[in-house]
């Protein structure tokens, strides 16, 4: 196990489908291999647990991500790395929670809405589109990107490796994973 690693929140914010989870996933993988403390905060699972009965409109949205930045907070404040993968579509509740939260990395999931909307494996767009989901984000809801992301994974113009080494050379040049690791294997 390392030793007085420095916890940090990495937030991946981008529209259903661009592969925020994927690219978490690896990275999360690849930190542990390396031995660090890592916590993983999933939209789609907090939704179940620790937001349950939340609804969509703009309010709830922004008291799930509130909540989900309060766990991170005390996660990350005792040392442990928290990879959080939730849409979180309004700029200002995010920079709220970077402000709460202090040892924070955005990751701007970035693939357009129809890149999205082909990889729709839950079918989601589709039911959207059709008027069988309100509040939609990116249909009939809105995403506001970040302006000042740490990383920005463009997902349909690099590899899943690509985007995960990204996301480990930012950790490493803000000092939450130590130079002598491995980190630049593709």
């Amino acid at each position: 196990m390392i030793q007085e690693q420095r916890g940090v929140t990495v937030w991946f914010t981008g529209l259903s489908g661009a592969g925020k989870t994927t690219i978490r996933m690896e990275v999360e993988q690849r930190l542990r291999a390396q031995g660090h403390k890592v916590e993983v905060l999933d939209g789609d699972i907090v939704r179940q647990n620790l937001t349950k009965g939340l609804g969509f409109s703009k309010e709830d949205r922004d008291e799930n991500i509130r909540r989900i930045g309060f766990v991170a907070h005390l996660l990350s404040r005792n040392g442990v790395i928290v990879l959080v993968s939730a849409i979180s579509p309004y700029r200002q509740i995010r920079d709220e929670v970077r402000e709460k939260i202090g040892n924070f990395v955005e990751v701007y999931v970035n693939a357009p809405l129809a890149v999205c909307e082909r990889r729709d494996v839950k079918g989601l767009y589709k039911k959207a589109r059709a008027g069988e989901i309100k509040q939609f984000t990116g249909i009939d809801d809105p995403y506001e990107p970040p302006t000042d992301a740490e990383v920005e994974c463009r997902t349909d113009e690099e590899s899943l490796s690509e985007s995960a080494l990204k996301v480990m050379i930012a950790l490493h040049n803000l000092g939450y994973v130590t130079q002598d690791e491995p980190i630049l294997k593709p």
